[in-house]
């Protein structure tokens, strides 16, 4: 069973990252964990905040018919980031799923500090969603990589199990110079390509530019749904987790952003 814990502070950006992925895994048997973080450790609080969670539950009820979907509801006083590192390792998560903005929304950014910081302290691959996204279809699926760092299987297999279930298009894309790749990029790609053997792939190699502008470009050329990104030394990402905010790295994203964490757990 696949567990995603998707944190609420009970806005609609956030029941909106929930209702988006219900429907990425509606036909997977999954196990949702909503988790709320609060400051405050007192007992009226805490009340408070599991009635407001079992009204979410009952809105919730409406928007799967997947009886294999089980949800469950935890308040928690405490730090946000420290708590769900915890829940991410007692649950062994696969996956967080949680809007880009949440309460407190600014138009003119792309991600809030939440989000951001969630990406850069848990360790559990990241789904953000886009302010008001409609949910579509992942049908193309945009997949940059240096082809440097070998993948981990598991974040591989909820990629390859997202395809699937969706009969995704995955374009793997390389931004270099030459055509030439060395024996161990050779090597990173071929075990990319056979972890989505069963699912319809596309390598493109484009001339070595600003990486921002040509990932935005090949997004609206090939109508791209779900862009994935990871998390690890010398990669594309690195350099914007060294800003404040994700608006530095230039992605002004309208479609969903993946972070793969390419970490042990």
């Amino acid at each position: 069973m696949k567990v995603i814990i998707v944190p609420t502070d009970f806005s609609e950006n956030a029941f909106n990252a929930l209702q988006c992925a219900i429907q990425y895994f509606t036909e997977e048997e999954t196990q949702f964990m909503i988790l709320h973080t609060y400051d405050f450790p007192m007992q009226d609080k805490q009340q408070d905040y599991e009635d407001k969670l079992d009204h979410l539950l009952e809105r919730v009820e409406y928007l799967t018919y997947n009886h294999h979907h089980r949800f469950e509801t935890r308040a928690i006083a405490g730090n946000f980031i420290t708590q769900l590192n915890d829940q991410v390792d007692n649950l062994n998560a696969d996956l967080i799923v949680m809007g880009t903005q949440g309460k407190i929304a600014d138009r003119k950014r792309s991600f809030g500090s939440n989000t951001l910081q969630v990406i850069k302290n848990v360790s559990c691959p990241v789904l953000a969603i886009p302010l008001e996204l409609e949910y579509k279809s992942p049908d193309s699926i945009l997949f940059p990589s240096g082809l440097q760092v070998p993948f981990k299987d598991r974040e591989l297999d909820l990629i390859s199990n997202l395809a699937l279930q969706h009969r995704s298009l995955l374009h793997l894309l390389y931004i270099a110079q030459f055509d030439k790749l060395s024996q161990r990029q050779i090597e990173v790609k071929e075990f990319w390509e056979s972890r989505f053997r069963e699912s319809e792939t596309k390598y493109t190699r484009h001339d070595l530019g600003d990486g921002t502008t040509v990932i935005n470009n090949f997004i609206n050329k090939n109508d791209i749904d779900l862009l994935v990104l990871v998390n690890s030394k010398h990669s594309f990402l690195e350099s914007f987790l060294r800003t404040t905010t994700i608006d530095a790295l230039g992605l002004h994203l309208k479609i969903p952003f993946l972070i793969l964490q390419n970490l042990a757990r």
